[in-house]
């Protein structure tokens, strides 16, 4: 394999993964840009490398060339983990970890010269990325349970002053997470709501936004 060949490779790894991560960066999810792009990059280089071993020495010793390769399947599962975080009742980052998975394979895919199906691959991950999370609001929309994370000061009375106003508006809380943010004096309230049919949850989100102490407002689903 010559030079060029392996720097076009890892040129490529770095691109697919890049546009990726740029989607994951755009909605400020905990591995964006230049974790997708590192990511993509050093699976594209394991696969260099184990294709290298595997010409050098199997003239003289028994060598699988998918050996190294296949650790990097396995192995992002850790990194990916990282990235899922439970809160309350609810469980996020796993399409971030999916994503994460899903890259390195790409890298993988790129490392063997496969570049076609690696070009194919990311193209179908952006549309899954950015439409089908039209398509899922569209057919969840009417859904009456919604689920919303709110960053709060810290101080006595604020929880109520949620609850007045959700009650002002007839929605039920379902279920109350409170995580305690110390460092930064803040109160985190993770909510399930139970929505009344005339109300949505962007009205929800708007009145509670507007409420005293509330800093941050983030959906669930």
């Amino acid at each position: 394999m010559s030079n060029y060949e392996i720097v076009f490779k890892l040129t490529l790894a770095c691109i697919l993964g890049g546009l990726i991560g740029l989607e994951r960066e755009s909605l400020n999810r905990p591995a964006g840009f230049r974790t997708y792009t590192l990511v993509c990059v050093g699976s594209a280089l394991a696969m260099v490398v184990s294709l290298d071993m595997y010409f050098q020495f199997y003239r003289t010793v028994s060598v699988d060339p998918g050996r190294i390769a296949a650790q990097v399947v396995s192995g992002i599962g850790f990194l990916g983990a990282g990235t899922i975080m439970k809160e309350g009742a609810t469980v996020r980052g796993l399409t971030t970890a999916a994503g994460l998975w899903g890259v390195a394979c790409i890298g993988l895919a790129v490392g063997s010269g496969m570049y076609m199906p690696a070009i194919v691959t990311t193209v179908l991950m952006l549309f899954v990325l950015i439409y089908f999370a039209k398509f899922e609001e569209h057919f969840t929309g009417t859904r009456l349970y919604k689920g919303i994370v709110m960053q709060v000061k810290d101080q006595p009375g604020q929880v109520g002053i949620v609850g007045s106003l959700l009650g002002d508006m007839g929605v039920l809380i379902k279920n109350i997470n409170l995580t305690r943010l110390e460092s930064d004096n803040i109160l985190e309230i993770e909510l399930l709501l139970e929505l009344p049919s005339e109300a949505t949850i962007e009205e929800v989100v708007q009145e509670l936004s507007q409420a005293k102490g509330v800093q941050h407002i983030d959906r669930l689903n």
